[in-house]
């Protein structure tokens, strides 16, 4: 960045750009003035969304701040042609991740369709719902019962919990 020109650099590490209130956001918003560009790698460093993309070109233009990407030459605000063709990159990159949610989902959908079920697999097999119900039968708590099974706590509660719904003649003795 300073080799491009930057006179000061803000990064947030591990900050996503879904987030408006970054640390480091905040401070470069407080840090630029009316004249100043604000140089970015990558335009998705600083806005996720195509709404999000316009509203902060247009409250920077309002201050008199430009934009300039480094990866995207064709985005910098300093130049006529760079103000349009912004918005039209935002759009397309707004197409891009509304795309790859929509895939994801018909993926996700097909896939359930299949039988197949994502995540984790659950740890609570019949044999430790079963050792667990017979544990809590006879008065022992989670605390005791999560150790014994190797899980933890919350997983031998839910594991119950599923049970009860399952069964509701059982009931908690707990």
């Amino acid at each position: 960045m300073r080799a491009a020109g930057a006179v000061r650099v803000f990064i947030d590490r591990g900050e996503s750009s879904r987030v408006k209130d970054r640390p480091q956001w905040i401070a470069c918003l407080d840090y630029l003035r009316s004249g100043d560009t604000l140089l970015v790698r990558r335009l998705d460093r600083i806005t996720d969304s195509e709404k999000m993309a316009i509203e902060t070109v247009n409250h920077l233009a309002e201050r008199g701040v430009n934009i300039r990407s480094l990866t995207e030459p064709d985005i910098d605000t300093t130049t006529p042609m760079g103000r349009p063709l912004f918005g039209i990159v935002a759009v397309f990159a707004q197409l891009r991740v509304d795309t790859i949610r929509q895939n994801t989902m018909r993926g996700l959908e097909h896939a359930r369709a299949q039988g197949r079920v994502g995540g984790r697999p659950n740890v609570m097999s019949p044999i430790r719902v079963a050792a667990a119900a017979q544990m809590r039968g006879e008065g022992k708590s989670l605390a005791h019962i999560a150790p014994v099974l190797g899980v933890g706590k919350s997983t031998v509660a839910r594991a119950l919990a599923k049970l009860d719904e399952e069964t509701p003649e059982r009931g908690s003795s707990m």
